[in-house]
């Protein structure tokens, strides 16, 4: 065996999972992405997606992307840089940046390269990045590649972040990174203190906003503009794979960021432009998320449902108010037992697992689409319930 191979043989835990029957990844899906999905055969009640808005197979969403593939081919080909970019791009730049409330946007062809090559470029050597400690790991990548002095705060502790935010010299940039909505454990950014700290220490702000968008704000705006704080951040980053329904992701922010960043940001100038297809997409899921607020409306409706029965039936839920509830197990092992059973009783959610989180806080993800009735959330909690008996979780 050559030496990487021997190196890299001695991680077994996938085949230790597999052996015992309980591997919760890479499950195969026969089917369009919906509150049901196909799977070995049979339909499967789906409640670990990010399709908080549901339209993954909107008619519209679907028409709008054969159409723009029809007229501009499959794929760019080429960076925005160079070759890659459309009429569509530039258009679809300038209503991301008025939908969000910025002077201007930037499409990437990925969420996750949109945190690598923003936070990894925008501040230098002298310099401040300051994340919260459950960052997305796209923004902690961004941060390792970054030149920057490198300061962690507790998670949305606003004390911890001002004890960091005094530490840093007063003349140099500190850029602020947090998640709007935390993808994990579905809490909420406190945005007010965090840009009351920023003022009083002369810090900005980064929020990503890729659990946020569609589910808060004035016709899905996020979580910026729910908190009425849009004018006091200075970056607000965005995917199209969520509640967009495409694939994708911005960042929307000022002239003088966006004219650096399209010049220096490696991600965007190195990575082939975000396809035709998913541009369309994205655009005409924003039609429908701008033209039909009922479904954001029903979206809380199933929420806070879900959320006041995973309560009085004794699961923990810990500090979640959203479409992401976090059902904990702290156990490895028994998350993995969880999971699967769940889905024997047809039920499909997501393990998230050390090193996603420490060996104490590991969980169920539980997460809710706007097209999920109030029936298929009453089925998924009666599976629940049952499952989670058998693995003494509930609170008496």
């Amino acid at each position: 065996m050559k030496p990487l191979q021997t190196k890299l043989s001695a991680y077994d835990a996938p085949q230790r999972a597999k052996a015992a029957g309980i591997y919760p990844y890479f499950r195969p899906i026969s089917s369009e992405q919906n509150t049901e999905v196909m799977m070995n055969g049979r339909k499967v009640l789906m409640f670990g997606s990010n399709s908080y808005m549901g339209l993954t197979n909107h008619p519209k969403v679907i028409e709008a992307a054969i159409e723009a593939t029809k007229k501009y081919g499959t794929g760019m080909a080429g960076s925005p840089f160079l070759n890659g970019t459309l009429d569509i791009h530039k258009d679809f730049e300038a209503r991301i940046a008025d939908y969000v409330g910025k002077e201007d946007a930037m499409l990437y062809s990925t969420g996750f390269g949109v945190n690598l090559g923003v936070v990894s470029t925008l501040t230098g050597r002298e310099d401040y990045v300051i994340l919260d400690e459950q960052d997305h790991a796209s923004i902690i990548e961004g941060r390792r590649l970054s030149f920057s002095n490198y300061l962690k705060y507790k998670h949305n502790d606003m004390a911890s972040l001002e004890a960091q935010l005094k530490k840093c010299d007063p003349d140099k940039v500190k850029l602020i990174v947090t998640d709007g909505v935390f993808s994990m454990e579905g809490d909420v950014a406190n945005l007010p203190e965090i840009v009351r700290l920023a003022k009083l220490y002369n810090a900005q702000i980064m929020v990503d906003e890729a659990h946020g968008i569609g589910v808060f704000g004035k016709g899905g705006r996020g979580t910026c503009n729910h908190f009425g704080v849009t004018d006091d951040v200075d970056l607000i980053m965005g995917t199209f794979s969520k509640s967009f329904a495409s694939l994708g992701g911005f960042i929307a922010t000022d002239k003088v960021i966006t004219n650096y960043l399209r010049h220096h940001s490696r991600s965007y100038i190195f990575t082939a432009s975000i396809t035709p297809a998913s541009t369309a997409a994205a655009n005409a899921a924003l039609d429908i998320m701008l033209s039909e607020p009922e479904r954001q409306e029903h979206l809380w409706a199933i929420t806070n449902y879900a959320l006041e029965s995973f309560r009085a039936m004794g699961c923990e839920i810990g500090n979640t108010s959203t479409p992401i509830i976090p059902l904990f197990i702290r156990d490895d092992y028994k998350t993995f037992h969880v999971t699967r059973d769940l889905l024997d009783e047809g039920v499909f959610v997501n393990p998230v697992v050390t090193p996603a989180v420490a060996p104490q806080d590991t969980l169920i993800r539980y997460s809710l689409m706007a097209t999920h009735t109030k029936e298929q959330v009453t089925r998924s909690l009666e599976a629940i319930e049952k499952v989670f008996k058998r693995y003494d979780l509930l609170k008496k």
